[in-house]
């Protein structure tokens, strides 16, 4: 059946197709640019190194705010609820890489914690986040 047409041969229908074609792509940037967003709405200062490399993109991220408040993907968490959440997200993909985000301000303690956390419920990449500053790496420390 083609479009209707009134009795002055007037196509009468609209044709959707280039609204859904849009709307597809602005959810396809929404959902690109979601993980940015939700990454950076915790204060959050990182200690900086100019060694490291590019996120994952399947990747968890774990941040340890001043105060040793957690957050897990950007939703305030307590360490149960870490606890709980992270075997879930685990059996989706076992190869997940869990980026930690610790504040300058936090014990060290407090992010080891959790990382120690993260490995006794499985997760086997870790990686910590930094700001990245200019120049060579640090020369490694000597015996």
């Amino acid at each position: 059946m083609g479009p209707s047409r009134d009795p002055r041969g007037m196509i009468t229908e609209i044709n959707v197709t280039p609204m859904v074609d849009i709307m597809l792509v602005l959810l396809i940037i929404f959902m690109v640019t979601a993980t940015y967003i939700t990454r950076r709405a915790i204060d959050v200062q990182l200690p900086e190194g100019s060694s490291g490399r590019e996120e994952s993109p399947s990747s968890l991220s774990v941040v340890v705010a001043p105060g040793g408040k957690l957050s897990l993907q950007g939703e305030e968490v307590s360490m149960d609820d870490l606890r709980q959440r992270v075997p879930a997200l685990l059996q989706a993909n076992p190869d997940t890489e869990v980026l930690v985000d610790g504040d300058r301000q936090v014990e060290y303690g407090r992010v080891m914690e959790v990382i120690d956390t993260l490995r006794g419920l499985g997760v086997k990449n870790f990686a910590a986040t930094v700001e990245h500053v200019a120049g060579p790496p640090p020369a490694p420390a000597g015996p």
